[in-house]
């Protein structure tokens, strides 16, 4: 069975409910070990259609060349297209469910006008300013959130890659952050670097059992 392609009919909805601004909003990194949690926000063109809406799918349903050819795309022809950041050390602080929250805010505010209503996918509750639908697998049913989605992963993976730039040892390119066998020996290994998350529990578990080594070892 073909994968399921994504419409504008959320959008087509909202625009005839007199909605101008309809922004599709998806995550990326909610469940690496490192690395950011990024969003992205997607105000589709109204009066057009790009051609490249027929190529929209989830961006997990994608490969990474064609998320990388379709994300300029997006981003030069849809009408807004901004982006959310919260990183390793900032999710710690707040937790995943707050810091999900704020970098959704952080990519409307970056939008040129403030939208109308926000479609975002899965349950969550936002608590964003503005009206909000939640589309349970949105990124696959609804065609802004599908476009935001691919350009949260192509730019999460792209920091990802600089990552591994900066701490080698890690392999940062290939497994972006996920809790890869590969990633959990070079933890036990070299210990976690500034990028992991240090809340998250096989990370925070080797800190412990680090820091109880080095105590009964002083």
């Amino acid at each position: 069975m073909p994968p399921q392609r994504p419409t504008r009919r959320r959008e087509l909805l909202h625009w005839r409910n007199g909605a101008r601004c309809v922004a599709g909003v998806d995550e990326v990194g909610r469940g690496p070990l490192a690395g950011p949690l990024v969003t992205a926000a997607v105000v589709l063109p109204r009066e057009r259609r790009p051609a490249w809406l027929s190529r929209l799918r989830d961006s997990k349903q994608l490969s990474a060349q064609r998320r990388e050819a379709l994300a300029p795309l997006i981003e030069a022809e849809a009408d807004h297209c901004a982006l959310g950041w919260v990183h390793a050390a900032e999710l710690d602080e707040l937790g995943l469910s707050e810091a999900l929250r704020l970098c959704v805010r952080r990519s409307l505010e970056q939008l040129e006008r403030s939208p109308d209503i926000v479609l975002a996918d899965g349950r969550d509750d936002l608590r964003l300013p503005c009206p909000t639908e939640m589309i349970v697998k949105g990124d696959a049913a609804v065609a802004s959130i599908a476009a935001a989605s691919i350009v949260a992963k192509v730019a999460r993976d792209r920091w990802m890659i600089e990552l591994d730039r900066r701490y080698p040892e890690y392999g940062f390119a290939g497994h972006k952050g996920y809790g890869s066998p590969g990633h959990l020996r070079a933890l036990q290994e070299f210990g976690p670097c500034p990028e992991h998350r240090h809340s998250f529990a096989p990370v925070a578990a080797l800190r412990q059992s680090r820091l109880g080594f080095d105590a009964a070892a002083s």
